[in-house]
């Protein structure tokens, strides 16, 4: 991928390339096509997956948040009484303040008109696909950030020996809990992961085993105590010629909130800026000769751990 834009002459038709927002002005912003982009919603759920791992704080471009210290919500506090005549003690926030700022995102892809002549919705079609490699590249890093941030549990859910990755999943939630004193409210389930759990239950030819392995997302949540499983049915490119989901052989437990801010004591936020019009996205359409147009989005986004304790991550191998 040819990641320089200054020189047309490298660029060849329906080539994507990283954009560079010093290239375009207001002269090239589509407001049509920005007000589709704010607007689009993919069939395949892929915001919803980055909205679960990563919720959304808007913040300005630079910012500061402050990193969770949930070490002083367990203390025991030993000075709590008040002597004749004195203030009680006082009680300081710990948590570090870190600056921090967004990153200005795009991709811009070049398109030969002669290869859309007849299709009238081109544009969109072309902004909802550099919309969906925009979510791929920041579900990919999310997910990653969790894992390196986390605890990690290797784990076998093949059902020769009889393993209960349920209980699996209940202990790993115990484990995050003491390290961080909350329980991880959010489980997200690669594809292959979740079919590693319900071969290994239906395997041991037992009712119970059976039972839960008919179990929803939804009702493994209420069973384990957690406020919502997901699973991710996303793929990805990961070789030349194969595809892999996201999170494949993984189950990541985290805490989050869909209603975050700055001060939220979460394990992971993706702090987003809106653009000059109050959008989160930006469409530019710029003719770069009679034939070739560059279409381009944009957005600022930065995802961040704001705390690493209670991370946990079960590596499912299924042999």
């Amino acid at each position: 991928m040819n990641m320089n834009i200054e020189n047309h002459q490298e660029l060849q038709p329906g080539q994507i390339t990283l954009a560079n927002t010093s290239r375009f002005d207001e002269a090239y912003l589509s407001e049509p096509l920005t007000a589709y982009a704010v607007g689009w919603s993919d069939d395949g759920v892929l915001q919803a997956d980055l909205d679960f791992v990563a919720p959304s704080v808007l913040v300005p471009r630079r910012f500061e948040y402050r990193k969770a210290d949930n070490n002083d919500e367990f203390l025991e506090e030993k000075e709590d009484i008040r002597a004749i005549g004195a203030d009680f003690r006082r009680v300081e926030p710990s948590g570090e303040i870190v600056l921090n700022k967004t990153y200005n995102k795009g991709l811009t892809m070049r398109v030969d008109l002669d290869q859309v002549s007849g299709i009238l919705n081109w544009r969109q079609l072309t902004v909802a696909k550099l919309l969906r490699r925009l979510l791929r590249a920041e579900l990919k890093r999310a997910i990653t950030l969790l894992y390196d941030s986390a605890t990690v549990t290797s784990v076998t859910w093949s059902g020769a020996s009889g393993e209960d990755p349920d209980m699996d999943l209940i202990t790993a939630l115990l484990g995050a809990a003491n390290s961080s004193g909350v329980k991880p409210n959010r489980v997200f389930f690669g594809d292959s992961s979740w079919a590693a759990r319900c071969l290994s239950l239906r395997a041991q030819s037992t009712a119970g085993g059976f039972a839960s392995a008919t179990m929803t997302p939804q009702m493994l949540a209420g069973l384990v105590g957690v406020d919502e499983i997901r699973v991710c049915t996303q793929r990805r490119q990961s070789t030349a010629s194969t595809k892999a989901g996201f999170a494949e052989n993984q189950v990541l437990l985290f805490s989050a909130d869909s209603h975050l801010s700055t001060e939220d004591p979460s394990n992971i936020k993706r702090f987003v800026t809106p653009c000059q019009d109050g959008s989160l996205y930006r469409v530019y359409e710029q003719a770069v000769t009679s034939k070739i147009t560059d279409i381009t989005v944009e957005h600022y986004s930065n995802i961040v751990i704001t705390s690493s304790p209670g991370i946990a991550v079960l590596a499912v191998s299924t042999s």
